[in-house]
């Protein structure tokens, strides 16, 4: 039986959607503007020259880049010899879990909660129940920041306090830092774990543990992050694999943003290098008729957020060689498609997601262009491949 992989390169947008206005993102093109600093001489540190990704350009990359914008850019634009194509968004986010459930056959039926950007940004009932959960008078933050930033400043006052840190950002999301050792790490995720279900009554899409360790000065986040996400509306390509008798397999944060819904096992690594190493060796060892569902976080975790041009280019350069010597692995009848979530332009202004197109990049089928789909549409096409019933609004383009 065929076997698919569906490989999610977090943020790698290729260009503004047609509604990134509404988003206050016109303009925005994560994978485009990255190449031309790379082309301008801008993104220099610990790499050098144009923007190297053979691999997946040769699969479609710049072309679907200039298919969802226009754009054309050194270093990318080879005659494709893969599927491809770009998708849009139609979940009204730009955020983690509506991009994942839409591409696995669920758009978000409703609208997100999020919080105002202000000082304070919770509302008092939300602090009181966190102070209850954490055993706490207070809290530090309650403000929209940057998890490294705010750990850095608020860091030394949480240890001397023993209050959580808690903050937010343009996303759906109630984030909450903790020191490992002098707050506990099993503490900070029961306590995110007691909230989630309160925030998720609102809508509010996640609850993160964001554990660090340090001392003033050297703070660092650790691997233990956990993410409490509201389960999807509807059954999604995972549950349908699984209601079809066949294995599946998450890498990653998938477990998490699907609150472990339809997970037959779960690959967690320190960081992508360790994902990657799970990735490849499921290409050997992945059952007959699996999916196996990939996240790689640190295009968008490491450097989109911190606006990190050259980390990001670095990274893609790296995951573009890894992805070669995924594809020489793959056995006869798999398929391995390679997509994003949204985008997380480093050049842009701020430090969030950016509402933009997706490249959809196929390996193991027929070479061509499906043109412009929706985000759906991936999930009824790896149906297709696998040979399953899917359900949903996507149509396959296979």
């Amino acid at each position: 039986m065929n076997r698919a992989f569906l490989i999610v390169m977090d943020s790698v947008g290729i260009g503004g959607a047609p509604d990134a206005a509404t988003f206050g993102d016109e303009g925005v093109n994560t994978m485009a503007h990255i190449a031309e600093a790379c082309a301008a001489g801008q993104a220099e540190q610990g790499r050098s020259g144009l923007l190297r990704m053979p691999v997946l350009d040769a699969l479609g990359l710049g072309a679907a880049l200039h298919l969802a914008s226009g754009a054309r850019v050194p270093g990318l634009g080879a005659v494709p010899t893969g599927l491809w194509g770009a998708a849009t968004e139609v979940s009204r986010g730009k955020d983690t879990p509506s991009g994942h459930w839409e591409l696995a056959g669920v758009p978000v039926p409703w609208d997100w909660s999020y919080f105002p950007d202000t000082a304070p940004a919770f509302p008092p009932e939300i602090v009181a129940e966190v102070c209850c959960l954490a055993g706490t008078a207070g809290i530090l933050g309650n403000c929209h920041a940057s998890g490294t930033e705010i750990i850095e400043r608020l860091g030394p006052e949480h240890m001397r306090s023993g209050w959580p840190i808690c903050y937010t950002s343009a996303d759906s999301v109630f984030q909450i830092a903790a020191h490992e050792e002098s707050f506990g790490l099993d503490r900070l995720i029961a306590l995110c774990e007691g909230l989630a279900p309160v925030l998720h009554a609102r809508r509010v899409g996640r609850v993160i543990a964001r554990p660090f360790v340090g001392q003033p000065g050297s703070f660092s986040r650790t691997a233990n992050r956990r993410d409490f996400a509201i389960a999807p509306p509807a059954p999604t390509l995972l549950d349908w694999v699984q209601e079809a008798g066949r294995p599946t397999h998450a890498i990653g944060k998938i477990g998490d943003i699907f609150s472990h819904r339809g997970i037959g096992k779960l690959h967690k690594g320190k960081d992508d290098a360790a994902l990657f190493d799970h990735l490849d060796r499921l290409a050997t060892e992945a059952e007959p008729g699996s999916l196996t569902f990939a996240n790689f976080v640190e295009f968008d975790s490491l450097y989109g957020h911190r606006r990190d041009v050259s980390g990001y280019a670095r990274a893609l350069e790296w995951f573009d060689t890894r992805a070669g010597e995924f594809l020489a692995r793959l056995r006869p009848g798999d398929m391995a498609l390679f997509t994003a979530d949204h985008g997380n332009d480093p050049t842009w202004r701020g430090t969030e997601h950016t509402r933009e197109r997706v490249p959809v990049l196929i390996a193991g089928n027929d070479a061509g262009s499906f043109g412009l789909c929706a985000f759906a549409d991936v999930a009824a096409s790896l149906a297709t491949h696998l040979n399953i019933p899917a359900q949903g609004p996507g149509r396959s383009f296979l």
